[in-house]
C-alpha cells in the first residue's frame, strides 16, 4: 500500500508542470468557448470527457457554426485518433495481472503529455502513477476552461492567447531529460521533430489532417526505432 501512494504522490509531482501548461491553454479554450455563449458548468463537462486540445478546439468551431452531431463525432474522432495508439503503446507497458477496469481508466487519461512521462518509467508501468498526475493535471485542464469562461474577457486577446506559450515549455520539461541520458533518444527527437516539419510543408502529404499525420509519423518511427534499439523482456521487468 506504502509504495502505491509513493507512485501516486510522484505522479501528483510530475504532474504539476503539466497542470500549469494545461491551466494556460484551457484559459484560451475557455475564452472560445465563451465567445459561442458556452457557459462555465458546460465548458467543464466538454473539457473533462475530451481531454485533448486540438478535438476540444475543432469541437468548439464546429459547435459554434452550428454543426451536426455526425459531423462533430466524426471530426473530433478523426483529430483524437492518435490517442487510440498511445492507448495501444501504453498497454505493452503494463503488467498483463492488471485488471482490465485500471487498462480502461489508463486510457481514458491518455494525453500527449502524460503520455511522454508515462513512456518514460522504467520497467513496467504502475497506472496508480498515471492516476496520480491526471489527478492534478486534469485538475489544471478543466480549472483553467472554466476561468477562461468566467475572466477571460476582463484579459486583453493577446496577453490571453500568449499564455499558450506554456506549452512549449510542457514539452521541453518532458523531451530534453531523456535526450540528455541517451544520444539515440536526442537523435530520435530530432529525427522526429524534422520529420514533423517536411510531413507540414510536403505538397500531397500536408493535406493529410494532423492527427493522421502524428499516428503515421508515430507508427513509422517508433517501428524504426523499435527495430534499431529493441527491448528486452528483461529490462522492463
Amino acid at each position: 500500500m506504502d509504495s502505491k501512494r509513493k507512485l501516486f504522490l510522484k505522479g501528483l509531482r510530475d504532474g504539476i508542470p503539466i497542470a500549469l501548461g494545461y491551466l494556460a491553454v484551457a484559459f484560451t479554450l475557455g475564452i472560445t468557448a465563451a465567445n459561442i455563449n458556452m457557459n462555465a458548468f458546460q465548458s467543464f463537462l466538454m473539457s473533462f470527457g475530451m481531454l485533448a486540445s486540438a478535438g476540444e478546439y475543432a469541437a468548439i468551431v464546429l459547435i459554434g457554426s452550428a454543426a451536426g452531431v455526425a459531423e462533430m463525432i466524426a471530426t473530433t474522432l478523426i483529430i483524437n485518433l492518435r490517442y487510440f495508439l498511445m492507448s495501444c503503446s501504453l498497454s505493452q507497458k503494463v503488467s498483463p495481472d492488471e485488471p482490465l477496469w485500471k487498462r480502461m481508466l489508463l486510457a481514458w487519461f491518455v494525453t500527449d503529455e502524460l503520455f511522454g512521462i508515462s513512456s518514460a518509467v522504467e520497467g513496467y508501468l504502475d497506472p496508480v502513477y498515471t492516476y496520480g498526475a491526471a489527478a492534478v493535471s486534469v485538475t489544471g485542464w478543466c480549472l483553467g476552461t472554466v476561468l477562461g469562461v468566467i475572466v477571460g474577457d476582463i484579459l486583453p486577446v493577446r496577453l490571453a492567447s500568449a499564455m499558450s506559450v506554456a506549452l512549449y515549455g510542457m514539452f521541453l520539461a518532458i523531451i530534453i531529460p531523456p535526450a540528455r541520458k541517451s544520444r539515440f533518444m536526442a537523435l530520435l527527437i530530432i529525427a522526429s521533430m524534422a520529420s514533423s516539419f517536411v510531413f507540414s510543408k510536403a505538397p500531397v502529404i500536408s493535406g493529410i489532417s494532423e492527427g493522421f499525420r502524428i499516428i503515421i509519423l508515430t507508427v513509422v518511427i517508433a517501428g524504426i526505432a523499435a527495430y534499431l534499439r529493441p527491448v528486452e523482456e528483461a529490462e522492463r521487468e
